[in-house]
Protein backbone atom coordinates (compact mmCIF):
# COMPACT_ATOMS: atom_id res chain seq x y z
CA UNK A 1 0.00 0.00 0.00
CA UNK A 2 1.50 3.34 -1.19
CA UNK A 3 1.52 6.45 0.66
CA UNK A 4 -1.38 7.86 -1.23
CA UNK A 5 -3.79 5.23 -0.57
CA UNK A 6 -2.88 4.90 2.98
CA UNK A 7 -4.27 8.93 3.27
CA UNK A 8 -7.25 7.95 1.64
CA UNK A 9 -7.08 5.03 4.27
CA UNK A 10 -6.36 7.03 6.94
CA UNK A 11 -9.50 9.76 6.00
CA UNK A 12 -12.14 7.58 5.31
CA UNK A 13 -11.43 5.67 8.87
CA UNK A 14 -11.65 8.91 10.88
CA UNK A 15 -14.68 10.26 9.24
CA UNK A 16 -17.64 9.91 11.45
CA UNK A 17 -20.14 9.80 8.11
CA UNK A 18 -19.50 8.19 4.54
CA UNK A 19 -17.97 10.87 2.04
CA UNK A 20 -18.05 10.77 -1.38
CA UNK A 21 -14.56 11.22 -4.13
CA UNK A 22 -14.45 15.12 -4.02
CA UNK A 23 -14.37 14.96 0.11
CA UNK A 24 -11.29 12.59 0.22
CA UNK A 25 -10.34 14.65 -2.34
CA UNK A 26 -10.66 17.87 -0.60
CA UNK A 27 -8.28 16.11 2.47
CA UNK A 28 -5.58 14.19 0.04
CA UNK A 29 -5.13 15.99 -2.41
CA UNK A 30 -4.00 15.49 -6.00
CA UNK A 31 -4.10 12.18 -6.97
CA UNK A 32 -6.01 8.56 -8.18
CA UNK A 33 -8.71 8.49 -5.63
CA UNK A 34 -10.84 5.82 -7.35
CA UNK A 35 -7.73 4.42 -8.01
CA UNK A 36 -7.28 4.03 -4.25
CA UNK A 37 -10.71 3.31 -3.23
CA UNK A 38 -10.65 0.05 -5.61
CA UNK A 39 -7.18 -1.25 -3.78
CA UNK A 40 -8.36 -0.76 -0.38
CA UNK A 41 -11.54 -2.43 -1.01
CA UNK A 42 -10.04 -5.17 -2.49
CA UNK A 43 -7.57 -5.28 0.37
CA UNK A 44 -10.60 -5.10 3.00
CA UNK A 45 -12.39 -7.38 1.02
CA UNK A 46 -11.61 -10.65 3.45
CA UNK A 47 -10.93 -8.81 6.75
CA UNK A 48 -13.54 -8.40 9.75
CA UNK A 49 -13.80 -4.14 8.65
CA UNK A 50 -14.62 -3.79 4.54
CA UNK A 51 -14.96 -0.52 3.06
CA UNK A 52 -18.15 -0.28 1.19
CA UNK A 53 -20.03 2.08 -1.62
CA UNK A 54 -23.53 3.28 -1.01
CA UNK A 55 -24.46 5.36 -3.76
CA UNK A 56 -21.89 7.44 -4.26
CA UNK A 57 -20.36 7.77 -0.94
CA UNK A 58 -17.87 5.37 0.77
CA UNK A 59 -17.21 4.16 4.47
CA UNK A 60 -16.00 1.37 6.37
CA UNK A 61 -18.86 -1.17 8.00
CA UNK A 62 -18.02 -4.28 10.09
CA UNK A 63 -18.41 -7.74 7.76
CA UNK A 64 -22.06 -8.62 7.61
CA UNK A 65 -20.38 -12.21 9.49
CA UNK A 66 -19.49 -10.72 12.10
CA UNK A 67 -21.63 -8.16 13.14
CA UNK A 68 -23.82 -9.96 16.33
CA UNK A 69 -20.50 -9.94 17.95
CA UNK A 70 -20.45 -6.24 18.58
CA UNK A 71 -24.00 -6.53 19.47
CA UNK A 72 -24.77 -5.89 23.26
CA UNK A 73 -26.42 -9.21 24.99
CA UNK A 74 -29.31 -6.57 25.70
CA UNK A 75 -29.72 -4.49 22.93
CA UNK A 76 -32.72 -3.09 22.18
CA UNK A 77 -33.39 -3.50 18.33
CA UNK A 78 -35.28 -0.33 16.46
CA UNK A 79 -38.34 -1.96 15.49
CA UNK A 80 -41.13 -0.63 13.41
CA UNK A 81 -44.74 -0.69 13.44
CA UNK A 82 -46.92 -2.10 10.80
CA UNK A 83 -47.97 1.09 9.88
CA UNK A 84 -44.97 2.96 10.18
CA UNK A 85 -43.08 -0.08 8.13
CA UNK A 86 -45.78 0.18 5.43
CA UNK A 87 -45.51 3.83 4.82
CA UNK A 88 -41.13 3.64 4.69
CA UNK A 89 -42.01 1.31 2.15
CA UNK A 90 -44.60 3.73 0.19
CA UNK A 91 -41.97 6.94 0.15
CA UNK A 92 -38.98 4.36 -0.92
CA UNK A 93 -41.12 3.33 -4.15
CA UNK A 94 -43.22 6.32 -4.79
CA UNK A 95 -40.80 9.36 -3.66
CA UNK A 96 -41.32 12.20 -3.39
CA UNK A 97 -44.93 11.43 -2.59
CA UNK A 98 -47.27 13.59 -0.07
CA UNK A 99 -48.82 12.50 3.18
CA UNK A 100 -52.39 12.45 1.15
CA UNK A 101 -50.63 10.02 -1.22
CA UNK A 102 -49.87 7.75 1.51
CA UNK A 103 -52.94 7.32 3.04
CA UNK A 104 -54.84 6.89 -0.60
CA UNK A 105 -52.58 3.77 -0.97
CA UNK A 106 -52.60 2.96 2.21
CA UNK A 107 -56.25 2.85 2.38
CA UNK A 108 -56.14 4.45 5.93
CA UNK A 109 -55.07 7.83 7.38
CA UNK A 110 -51.44 7.99 8.93
CA UNK A 111 -50.66 9.82 12.21
CA UNK A 112 -47.84 12.36 12.76
CA UNK A 113 -46.37 9.78 14.77
CA UNK A 114 -45.34 7.62 12.51
CA UNK A 115 -43.90 10.53 10.15
CA UNK A 116 -41.92 11.44 13.15
CA UNK A 117 -40.76 8.01 14.19
CA UNK A 118 -39.35 7.60 10.32
CA UNK A 119 -37.89 11.70 10.92
CA UNK A 120 -36.23 10.75 13.92
CA UNK A 121 -34.46 7.58 12.12
CA UNK A 122 -33.26 9.55 10.01
CA UNK A 123 -34.75 7.56 6.65
CA UNK A 124 -37.11 9.90 5.57
CA UNK A 125 -36.77 13.82 5.05
CA UNK A 126 -39.06 16.39 3.61
CA UNK A 127 -38.52 17.09 -0.24
CA UNK A 128 -40.02 20.40 -0.80
CA UNK A 129 -43.99 20.80 -1.43
CA UNK A 130 -45.93 20.08 -4.26
CA UNK A 131 -47.28 22.63 -6.45
CA UNK A 132 -51.31 22.05 -6.13
CA UNK A 133 -53.57 23.61 -4.50
CA UNK A 134 -52.74 23.63 -0.67
CA UNK A 135 -48.89 22.96 -1.55
CA UNK A 136 -48.32 19.77 0.60
CA UNK A 137 -45.06 18.87 1.83
CA UNK A 138 -43.44 15.81 0.13
CA UNK A 139 -41.10 13.10 1.93
CA UNK A 140 -38.30 11.21 0.20
CA UNK A 141 -36.20 8.88 1.39
CA UNK A 142 -32.55 9.70 2.80
CA UNK A 143 -29.14 8.66 2.52
CA UNK A 144 -29.20 7.22 6.19
CA UNK A 145 -31.88 5.09 4.42
CA UNK A 146 -29.58 3.45 2.08
CA UNK A 147 -27.03 3.23 4.26
CA UNK A 148 -29.05 1.18 6.76
CA UNK A 149 -30.54 -0.80 4.37
CA UNK A 150 -27.25 -1.77 2.40
CA UNK A 151 -28.61 -0.17 -1.10
CA UNK A 152 -26.41 1.48 -3.76
CA UNK A 153 -29.29 3.33 -4.89
CA UNK A 154 -33.35 2.93 -5.13
CA UNK A 155 -32.82 0.81 -8.06
CA UNK A 156 -31.77 -1.86 -5.32
CA UNK A 157 -35.03 -1.83 -3.91
CA UNK A 158 -36.41 -5.22 -4.25
CA UNK A 159 -39.36 -6.62 -6.61
CA UNK A 160 -42.44 -8.43 -5.06
CA UNK A 161 -40.29 -11.45 -6.51
CA UNK A 162 -37.62 -10.93 -4.20
CA UNK A 163 -39.86 -9.93 -0.99
CA UNK A 164 -41.61 -13.37 -1.79
CA UNK A 165 -38.78 -15.33 -2.29
CA UNK A 166 -37.38 -13.82 1.17
CA UNK A 167 -40.58 -14.80 3.03
CA UNK A 168 -41.79 -10.91 3.62
CA UNK A 169 -44.91 -10.64 1.76
CA UNK A 170 -47.78 -12.16 3.27
CA UNK A 171 -50.10 -13.87 0.70
CA UNK A 172 -52.77 -11.33 1.96
CA UNK A 173 -50.69 -8.65 0.99
CA UNK A 174 -49.36 -9.49 -2.35
CA UNK A 175 -51.98 -7.98 -4.26
CA UNK A 176 -51.73 -5.20 -2.42
CA UNK A 177 -47.84 -4.71 -2.89
CA UNK A 178 -48.30 -5.82 -6.58
CA UNK A 179 -50.19 -2.90 -7.00
CA UNK A 180 -47.80 -0.81 -5.36
CA UNK A 181 -45.17 -1.49 -7.64
CA UNK A 182 -46.76 -1.09 -10.74
CA UNK A 183 -47.79 2.64 -9.52
CA UNK A 184 -44.31 2.55 -8.40
CA UNK A 185 -43.30 1.48 -12.23
CA UNK A 186 -44.46 4.57 -13.56
CA UNK A 187 -41.33 6.87 -12.38
CA UNK A 188 -38.80 6.06 -15.50
CA UNK A 189 -35.50 5.64 -15.51
CA UNK A 190 -34.80 9.18 -16.12
CA UNK A 191 -37.04 10.44 -13.28
CA UNK A 192 -35.18 8.20 -10.94
CA UNK A 193 -31.85 9.17 -12.41
CA UNK A 194 -33.36 12.58 -11.93
CA UNK A 195 -34.04 11.58 -7.75
CA UNK A 196 -30.37 10.08 -7.52
CA UNK A 197 -28.93 13.80 -8.52
CA UNK A 198 -30.59 15.08 -5.97
CA UNK A 199 -30.02 13.24 -3.61
CA UNK A 200 -26.33 13.56 -3.80
CA UNK A 201 -26.93 16.96 -4.26
CA UNK A 202 -28.63 16.78 -0.74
Amino acid sequence: MDDFERSVEAVLFAADEPLTREDIEAHVGEGDVKAALDALAAHYENRGVRLVQHGKRWHFETAADLAHLLRRTREEQRRLSRAATETLAIIAYHEPVTRAEIEAIRGVQISKGTLDVLMAAEWIRTAGRRETPGRPLQYATTKDFLTHFGLGSRRDLPGIDDLKAAGLLDPLDEEAMQLALEEAGADTDDDMDELESEREED
